[in-house]
């Protein structure tokens, strides 16, 4: 009876040890036993990252809005003449696109963006007083940044002669 009760707890000492052993194997190597689970590597499994979406190229009608604010200020135009200048443009600037994607060569490109600006000129005078016009295609050939720094300039100088008079 004694080498019975002997012969179960030292069975059970093994078993459990055994247990013991074997949550060990492989602990902390990264390669080797255990297939690499422990300090080494991860045993989550890692999924690629999704690739960053490429923003969706905007609308005529996205661009124009975006820079009307900086023109109308810039021009000084009022309520009428900036919706006629924001329906010119996005009128115009759609077709651009429509040209872009065509993908014609350089020469076809050329003659139709010039065909475009001829077209977006006309119906610019057509639409607008001849001194807004005009301080349009200039804000167009200087670039916004510039034509708005000039005016910051002026400003000033009127501020300044006022103060001194």
């Amino acid at each position: 009876m004694r080498t019975k009760t002997h012969f179960f707890i030292a069975l059970f000492v093994l078993l459990l040890t055994g247990v013991e052993l074997q949550a060990q194997y492989g602990y902390g190597r990264a390669s080797g036993y255990g297939y690499g689970y422990g300090r080494g590597r991860s045993a989550i499994p890692r999924t690629e990252a999704p690739a960053p979406k490429e923003p969706a190229p905007k609308t005529a009608e996205e661009i124009v809005d975006g820079e009307m604010p900086k023109i109308a200020e810039t021009l000084e135009l009022n309520e009428f003449e900036t919706a006629v200048l924001s329906s010119i443009l996005k009128k115009y600037v759609q077709k651009r696109i429509e040209l872009r994607i065509l993908e014609l060569t350089p020469d076809q490109m050329r003659e139709g963006m010039e065909k475009i600006t001829e077209a977006q000129d006309e119906e610019l005078k057509a639409g607008l007083p001849l001194e807004k016009y005009e301080a349009f295609v200039q804000l167009q050939k200087d670039g916004l940044q510039k034509a708005q720094k000039k005016q910051k300039k002026k400003k000033r100088k009127e501020k300044k002669n006022k103060s001194e008079d």
